[in-house]
């Protein structure tokens, strides 16, 4: 009777038993949404999550005990800049995003980057690469395919252009359309052209993603100015890398949180993202000459600096620019011609070399100008974003290989560095805000079904940390840091990282929009 008994049990057990093909056991599961934790397993299956639940009934070659750690969904970066870097074979792995716990980055940001939308996702997905990948149309990018860098309005036929491109980026599964308000030429449309192109976006679902015209003193009308566009156009809006800049401006970003807070109670779909940082980074370009002097590219601003009718006029833009930056000291030099300045503030490159803060930078970009860090945010005003239930956490990095510039770390850090110095150590944020706010957010803000949710049928795009050892280590003296803690990556069920190692597998393709 005992064996019979046994048999029917065994019998039983191998009929309810499920396949899959990894099993992760005993882990604190964040499905992404609630911010507070669950216990339990996830199954994977053919790419998708098949299983949530306590003591799975799946079988599975690979199983993982997730004991101490955390299971959540792999996160999804809403601004980044690996457009070039991604379908490079030196960086197409994307190894500073994986090992952050990314499997999405949201490429086409600041209205630069492929126009061709179909042409990027056919590359991308011909070679592989380490992160999937969605793409905006870059605004600035189509002005420029169709009339260069001219500062001047569009006649009607480039404008018609323009907008047949816009469909086509639309109809190759671009997710909306970003711009770069600071940037040439995207800087040189006004409202009324940036509508008509929105127009043609919103058809197809997509959504407006702006860098705004501006983050100082005119931070409010550059939040209504997207809004306007968003409204006339008649869909999403999203602020890029969200703050106020200059000293001058501290705490106005709050205002601008009121602002976005009264639009969306009138119904409007308003939101912004963030990096968890006190310092920007772009040009030095870009950060103190004037977008008028900047028309036509780098020789053709050389020429008004050398001209009698512009070049007072550019350098003293210079000079106001340097003292609101108490004389350089708070633009670092990322990248630029000589290496011996890397590292270092204009000002402490001024007062070693005896120049003045604008021969010194006149004389880089002469020379090809620079790439800089820029410290000019409020670092209270940081951390009252971030509890903004609206506001994303997303890097404005790229793909890097470590080597002698110093960028921005948040390329290196981000992720991480949201959850463990915010939430785990500052706690001004719960760890469960800090997950939602790099995973089932920016997937609804995309309009993105299948990712950023820890749930049955969804794709199992995956992290696993432990959460005693997660800390971003990039700093903004060692950049070239990888965060440790994360210890698996899966990407459609795929290990992209084991044990806190990248395997080299490029599981990571294009996502058009559906």
């Amino acid at each position: 009777m005992l064996r019979l008994t046994f048999i029917f049990l065994l019998l039983t057990t191998q009929a309810i038993a499920q396949p899959a093909d990894v099993l992760l056991t005993n882990a604190t599961i964040y499905d992404g949404i609630s911010t507070s934790p669950t216990t339990g397993d996830v199954a994977i299956h053919n790419g998708s999550i098949v299983a949530v639940g306590k003591m799975l009934p799946h079988t599975a070659p690979l199983k993982i005990d997730c004991s101490g750690k955390v299971i959540c969904p792999g996160f999804i970066d809403l601004h980044n800049h690996s457009d070039r870097q991604i379908v490079v074979e030196a960086t197409r792995a994307n190894v500073n995003y994986l090992l952050q716990g990314c499997t999405t980055v949201v490429t086409g940001n600041c209205g630069s980057g492929p126009v061709d939308v179909a042409e990027y996702y056919e590359q991308i997905n011909n070679a592989g690469a380490g992160t999937n990948i969605a793409h905006l149309l870059p605004q600035g990018g189509l002005r420029l395919a169709v009339m260069g860098s001219e500062r001047r309005e569009p006649t009607e036929n480039e404008l018609e252009e323009m907008l047949k491109l816009a469909e086509k980026a639309m109809q190759d599964g671009a997710w909306g359309m970003s711009t770069g308000l600071i940037y040439v030429p995207s800087s040189y449309a006004d409202t009324e052209e940036l509508v008509a192109i929105a127009k043609v976006v919103s058809e197809h679902g997509g959504i407006y993603a702006s860098h705004i015209r501006g983050e100082g003193s005119v931070l409010l009308d550059s939040v209504q100015e997207a809004m306007d566009i968003g409204k006339q156009a008649g869909l999403p809006v999203h602020i890029s890398h969200f703050k106020s800049s200059g000293q001058n401006n501290w705490g106005l970003v709050r205002v601008a949180v009121k602002v976005i807070e009264t639009a969306r109670q009138q119904g409007q779909i308003v939101t912004a993202d963030q990096y968890p940082y006190r310092a920007s980074s772009t040009s030095l370009s870009a950060t103190l000459i004037p977008t008028w002097a900047r028309a036509g590219g780098r020789q053709a601003m050389l020429k008004r600096l050398d001209s009698e009718e512009d070049g007072e006029r550019i350098r003293q833009s210079i000079r106001d620019g340097l003292k609101r930056r108490d004389g350089g000291a708070t633009i670092k030099i990322a990248r630029c011609f000589n290496q011996e300045w890397v590292g270092q503030s204009v000002a402490e490159i001024a007062h070693a070399t005896s120049q003045s803060g604008l021969e010194v930078v006149e004389k880089i970009e002469r020379n090809g100008g620079a790439a800089v860090v820029s410290f000019s945010m409020s670092p209270e005003d940081i951390r009252h974003v971030m509890t903004v239930p609206w506001v994303a956490t997303a890097s404005d990095g790229r793909a890097y290989l470590p080597g002698a510039d110093k960028p921005h770390p948040r390329s290196y850090g981000t992720f991480p560095r949201k959850i463990h110095q915010f939430a785990q150590t500052e706690k001004v944020i719960s760890i469960g805000h800090a997950i939602r706010s790099s995973t089932s957010l920016p997937a609804k803000i995309l309009g993105m079904k299948e990712r950023g949710i820890i749930k049955p049928g969804l794709i199992a795009d995956i992290a696993v940390f432990n959460p005693g050892k997660l800390k971003d280590t990039a700093t903004f003296d060692d950049p070239h840091q990888y965060c440790e803690g994360i210890e698996y990556v899966f990407i459609s069920g795929q290990l992209s990282v084991y044990r806190g190692k990248v395997t080299g597998g490029l599981h990571g393709r294009a996502l058009p929009m559906k």
